[in-house]
């Protein structure tokens, strides 16, 4: 019986160190050194590999010069250890040398493999490469430090993909698409205006949230002088930079160095860096590296023994298996330590059991309290594992030091992503209402929030508010303003336009963690294309020229960006003080205006009104008191501001906040 796909009722025989047969009747039946590590281990005077393959007959190691082609310099045989491990030392300095593990499955020599635990590959990640990680560091990276943040939702995260953010031609930078490119200071576009890391100080974010940036399968790194592109969802090395954001993917060592060099500038300006972990699938089945090492073991299946796909990519992991949670748990731990990163949100994070999840938030968290895990609490598809055990978001609640998307929040303001012509708060619907009051307190229990007619979550998911990610749009589906073009044909650019700001002024002024799509505030589009992971980079690329064409979007959402930050109270830390603080006032006919009050977490304000007008009019909104304007419309004063009362006209589809000292 071949290994590559034996699930549930295996037979396989093997012979153990004692020469006695060993019978598996199941994967439950393997051993599972679950607290061996079995990481390279590199010192000048040796290198120990070591492999874990209970099923495997023998194991060899090749050992190369190059990254590719060639023949081994020689192959060695490992040595069969105590629970499925396989070891070899070699007494000499290996520094520089690359290696691959093969294994003897059912008497047939498998694909050769970097082995799933490697740290450093050459290109496209066919070949390991023995390193002294410590030559790899930047000046400084001893004293590097990623941001202070005591609760996530002080984070205002910009989603972006690294390639998108300097290849356009315009873009200024002089290593575009690249690690380098993107931390690159002093780059100007079209008129001069700041682009990469100089925009994103300008607009004042605290953390960059990266796409896959592991090294995945797709794209091909010896042909990059001809375009690629891909967003990365398609795993191969997990512990490994991607090479073709490197200035050279044959050598090992730089994308490394360089992904090093990319943190630390992020860091040197004040802000983290999240990594983008897609642990649920891998990019190959058959031949995955996983495949190569323990057919069959690290991915789930049904009872009649075919594989399950929950992540509708051609398989899914199984975290639940005791050497699959080790391996994530140890994966992200390793890149919280080696690459000082400060957050990871997980892809089809439901696919994930809740267990696997939470060892993972406590693990990071001992490395560096500051981090922080978010995910995308849904599946593909259906799953062996029992709904009660993924790391839904409606199992949040078993979460608690984890973060989940509201997509309540993102469909209640634009319309389902779905459905094309679906339209939300911002764009007219009069249905949406209680989805958005729930995103707006960060998806807590509330007395004034309707539940059954949230439109997806039938009840209150989060323990804390920070547990809620707010956002409007993302890499996936269309953009936002792509999505308010399409589902509101009859609507004027303007009009268009203000929706837009609107729905991210929504997100904001929200309880959860604040979460914008690169490009947002510049109107980005991608030609209406809703899944655009490889396509050219004529639909994905940031076009700089938006930034002087929407010069006053861009300055509405710095605007916003200064608001939250100067103001703790729309980032209240305990879902009591939520529940205490922010009282609903109106909800009828387009309008949702709330009160924070009692100077909310610490805020210089003492109470705060807060006005989302979705209708195409001005409204005429009743005051029984004075308040002072700090936001109206597309107008923000931060310093002198103007007192009204009795009543105040809210412009067509805006925000307004009014704030008592």
């Amino acid at each position: 019986m071949k290994h590559v796909f034996v699930y549930l009722l295996i037979l396989s025989t093997i012979t153990s160190c004692s020469e006695k047969k060993v019978t598996y009747k199941s994967f439950t039946e393997y051993p599972t050194p679950t607290e061996t590590s079995l990481w390279l281990e590199y010192t000048k005077e040796a290198t120990i590999f070591k492999i874990w393959s209970p099923i495997a007959e023998k194991v060899q190691l090749h050992l190369y010069k190059e990254g590719n082609g060639g023949t081994p310099l020689e192959t060695e045989t490992l040595k069969q250890e105590e629970k499925g491990i396989w070891t070899l030392r070699i007494d000499r300095d290996l520094h520089g040398t690359y290696y691959t593990y093969q294994t003897m499955v059912d008497g047939k020599w498998l694909e050769e493999t970097p082995g799933i635990y490697a740290k450093a590959t050459g290109v496209n990640g066919k070949r390991a490469m023995v390193l002294d990680f410590e030559t790899t560091n930047p000046d400084g990276w001893d004293q590097d430090k990623g941001t202070a943040l005591t609760y996530p939702n002080e984070a205002i995260i910009y989603e972006l993909h690294i390639r998108d953010m300097t290849i356009h031609p315009q873009s200024g930078s002089s290593k575009p698409g690249k690690y380098l490119g993107l931390v690159e200071e002093g780059t100007k576009g079209p008129d001069s205006v700041a682009t990469g890391i100089d925009h994103l100080k300008e607009l004042g974010i605290t953390h960059v949230h990266l796409l896959p940036t592991y090294d995945h399968y797709s794209i091909d790194e010896t042909k990059l002088d001809t375009p690629q592109f891909n967003w990365g969802y398609d795993p191969q090395n997990y512990n490994v930079p991607e090479g073709s954001f490197s200035s050279d993917p044959y050598k090992a060592e730089v994308r490394i160095k360089e992904f090093k060099q990319m943190v630390k500038a992020f860091h040197d300006n004040g802000i983290g860096v999240i990594l983008d972990v897609v642990y649920n699938h891998t990019g190959r089945t058959e031949n995955s590296n996983f495949n190569l090492e323990v057919p069959g073991y690290y991915y789930r299946q049904w009872e009649d023994g075919k594989p399950s796909d929950a992540s509708a990519c051609g398989n899914e992991t199984a975290s639940d298996r005791a050497m699959m949670q080790k391996y994530i748990t140890e994966s992200v731990a390793y890149w919280a330590k080696e690459y000082h990163l400060d957050g990871f949100r997980f892809d089809l994070m439901g696919i994930h059991d809740t267990e696997t999840m939470n060892k993972v938030a406590k693990t990071v968290k001992t490395i560096n309290p500051n981090i922080f895990v978010y995910g995308e609490g849904w599946t593909a598809g259906d799953s062996p594992l029992p709904e009660e055990r993924r790391a839904l978001k409606k199992n949040t609640l078993a979460m608690p030091q984890i973060s989940a998307f509201s997509d309540d929040l993102r469909d209640g303001l634009k319309g389902s992503v779905f459905k094309e012509e679906s339209i939300g708060f911002v764009s007219g619907a009069k249905n949406a209402s209680a989805s958005v009051k729930m995103g707006i307190v960060g998806s807590i229990k509330h007395p004034q929030i309707d539940y059954t007619k949230v439109n997806y979550s039938k009840a209150p998911w989060a323990n804390e508010p920070w547990q809620s990610v707010s956002y409007v749009s993302c890499h996936d589906n269309h953009t936002v303003f792509d999505k308010l073009k399409i589902s509101r044909k009859d609507a004027t650019k303007d009009e268009l336009i203000a929706m837009q700001k609107l729905s991210n002024a929504i997100v904001m002024t929200s309880q959860g963690v604040a979460f914008i799509h690169a490009g947002a505030e510049m109107l980005r589009t991608k030609n209406g294309e809703h899944n655009s992971y490889n396509l050219p980079d004529s639909i994905n690329q940031i076009d700089w020229s938006w930034k002087n064409t929407h010069a006053d979007v861009v300055t509405y959402y710095k605007n916003l960006i200064t608001l939250r930050k100067t103001h703790p109270a729309f980032r209240m830390t305990k879902a009591d003080d939520v529940r205490e603080n922010l009282e609903f006032k109106e909800d009828k006919n387009g309008l949702i205006s709330y009160q924070i009050k009692n100077n909310a977490n610490g805020d210089s304000w003492k109470n705060i009104l807060v006005v989302y007008n979705s209708n195409p009019k001005a409204i005429a909104y009743q005051l029984n008191e004075t308040w002072q304007v700090a936001v109206l419309g597309g107008n923000f004063d931060f310093e002198e501001t103007k007192n009204v009362k009795s009543k105040i006209n809210i412009p067509p589809i805006s925000l307004m906040v009014l704030f008592q000292e």
